[in-house]
């Protein structure tokens, strides 16, 4: 097929990359303006910009799909279908409609349920034992496009937002493959989604991962594995912001936020929530061993 790709994060290169190595012609590949990344703040475009780069593609940066030169440019492409992966960018009716096929779009969950922007991070924080990949044709509604295939993957007590966010980035690369074959066969057609079991996964803020201690524990240790690496679960001690990577729930109890003991034992709501990894404010990721040979907090301490 002749395909556009539209793509910005490292989650949507596995996709472009199984396009082109199957055969099909990327004719162009649409990507958000390069940003200021890093401590020194330089310009650094997008994962998918510097694929499409080492894969000899066309590219187009683009900050909006609304003026009439894109819109010319992208009908002349003449294209079959265009595949749509964390794009970045609502894409315009006129955009939807152009390609054959249509605008295929590779969504990081099992839809209905996480519709919007941060489905990875929303399914571990709400406790959901599983999720998955789901591949729709697109409307002009927020993921509320026809099914074409879906797939689930589950959700364990060792999974974080990084490894299920490669896990789905992988899986969805095979499906959009799965996918497309089916359209062009036509052995596969969209089925409307459900309407019960709606749900939406608002967009991440740096404030959300603040640890509220008088939440129960479990949904603290969800907290930390949803919120890893960005924006991190974290809490303030004397000034400084420390940052728990990993944690496991305990079974004692105290005034939330009371340290229990000298392995970083913390009271929460309900239960407790043992610090196993915790990084220090501009430091690296520590063990809680280690971490308190360097960092001492003498039990019966009070976090805010």
């Amino acid at each position: 097929m002749r395909l556009a790709f539209f793509g910005s994060p490292d989650f949507a290169v596995p996709a472009l990359e199984a396009l082109v190595g199957i055969g099909h012609e990327v004719a162009c590949v649409y990507t958000l303006p390069p940003r200021n990344a890093g401590r020194g703040g330089k310009l650094r475009q997008t994962a998918v910009y510097e694929a499409a780069q080492r894969l000899e593609l066309e590219i187009k940066t683009v900050s909006s799909l609304k003026g009439n030169d894109v819109l010319a440019g992208f009908e002349d492409l003449e294209l079959d279908a265009a595949i749509v992966v964390a794009f970045g960018l609502i894409l315009p009716k006129q955009i939807l409609n152009t390609p054959r096929l249509g605008c295929i779009n590779i969504h990081a969950s099992l839809l209905p349920r996480w519709r919007g922007a941060a489905p990875i991070q929303r399914a571990i924080l709400a406790g959901d034992s599983r999720t998955g990949i789901t591949i729709i044709s697109m409307d002009e509604g927020l993921d509320t496009g026809p099914i074409l295939i879906n797939e689930q993957i589950d959700i364990d007590h060792s999974t974080n937002s990084e490894t299920l966010h490669r896990s789905l980035s992988a899986l969805g690369s095979v499906m959009i493959v799965e996918a497309l074959d089916g359209l062009q066969s036509r052995l596969i057609s969209s089925i409307p989604q459900p309407n019960e079991g709606i749900t939406y996964a608002a967009k991440l803020s740096r404030d959300e991962g603040r640890i509220d201690w008088k939440l129960p524990a479990v949904n603290l240790e969800r907290q930390i594995r949803a919120f890893f690496p960005w924006p991190g679960a974290w809490f303030m001690h004397k000034n400084k912001r420390l940052k728990i990577i990993e944690a496991e729930v305990g079974s004692l109890q105290g005034v939330p936020g009371l340290l229990l003991d000298d392995k970083l034992t913390v009271a929460c709501g309900r239960a407790a929530l043992r610090l196993k990894i915790i990084q220090y404010e501009g430091g690296q990721p520590l063990d809680a061993k280690a971490f308190l040979r360097g960092y001492q907090i003498p039990p019966e301490t009070i976090f805010a």
